[in-house]
């Protein structure tokens, strides 16, 4: 039926617009009839002759700068509305991070594939990203969300049921497996909670949290991480706050030493004990971070997924 109903519209609009130029003057039908052969033969021969006005647009296209925004090399903070950007762009950052293969790549999964298992991946991102944006401060960098900072600055709750039903956080339930399920609120959320809590104590909701600093492959080996780092740790310092964060890896743990962070604590998941996770603590100071640390970015700095 649909196909019947818009083939019949495009009877409609021909044979209006065969009516339209039937009644226009001779010279302006002559006119379209010579375009019209023109673009024919150039179908046919595959070849276009430029004109001077094509020339003169050519050379003005050439002396044009990027279209894109000088201002991408800069730190932006992101509004609610570029969520899914910056999901997948965490997606990508965070795609060999043992903790996030660890919640989404249950053993009961029936044989998952790698489309469902990214799949699945970047819908998990999605929502944890629409969450914080509820909830804390994400800003990025460079021209294609290269590198992401998601923070819980000190005095923001990172709970509510009313922030879980508008962020979509809710939907993660239905899509993990029962032992993935296990894993991330049984496991996961509780301890990351706990240790948190029994590390900063009465400062626990005064802090800068970092739950996520990540960068894609595309914007590694630029600096963008470490500016991203730096610009949170200034601001932590002239506010007298501490900062807090959970590191992925032994390599990350290493990275953050250079920042002025220390290391607290080790929490092992997986019964193998094959997750790892170090959480560190940097307190304010007053002097500024030096700019030598501005090195190489690793695809997941950070991870923390306590929601």
């Amino acid at each position: 039926m649909l196909l019947t109903t818009t083939t019949a519209k495009q009877s409609l609009d021909f044979l209006s617009a065969k009516n339209i130029i039937s009644k226009m003057p001779s010279f302006f039908r002559n006119g379209l009839s010579i375009a019209s052969n023109r673009k024919a033969n150039r179908r046919a021969t595959g070849s276009y002759v430029s004109s001077s006005s094509s020339s003169v647009a050519s050379e003005s296209i050439s002396c044009k700068t990027t279209l894109v925004p000088r201002n991408r090399e800069s730190l932006r903070v992101l509004s609610r509305k570029e969520y899914k950007e910056v999901a997948l762009a965490l997606s990508h950052a965070f795609a060999n991070d043992e903790l996030s293969r660890y919640m989404v790549d249950a053993p009961d999964m029936k044989n998952p594939s790698e489309e469902a298992l990214w799949k699945l991946h970047v819908d998990m991102m999605t929502y944890i990203s629409s969450y914080y944006f509820f909830t804390g401060q994400v800003v990025s960098i460079g021209p294609d969300y290269e590198s992401i900072a998601m923070w819980v600055r000190p005095g923001e709750h990172e709970d509510g049921w009313w922030t879980v039903m508008r962020s979509g956080l809710w939907k993660l339930k239905f899509q993990l497996s029962r032992e993935g399920k296990r894993r991330y609120y049984k496991e996961i959320v509780p301890s990351l909670d706990r240790l948190k809590k029994s590390i900063m104590g009465e400062r626990d909701n005064d802090c800068y949290y970092l739950i996520y600093l990540g960068t894609k492959p595309s914007g590694r080996r630029k600096g963008y991480a470490s500016r991203l780092l730096r610009d949170m740790i200034q601001q932590a310092d002239r506010e007298g706050k501490p900062m807090y964060l959970e590191s992925s890896s032994p390599s990350n743990t290493q990275y953050y030493r250079k920042f002025g962070f220390e290391r607290k604590e080790d929490i092992w998941f997986g019964e193998d004990r094959s997750v790892l996770l170090t959480a560190m603590v940097r307190e304010p100071q007053n002097n500024a971070i030096s700019s030598s640390h501005s090195g190489s970015d690793t695809a997941s700095v950070s991870t923390n997924d306590s929601t």
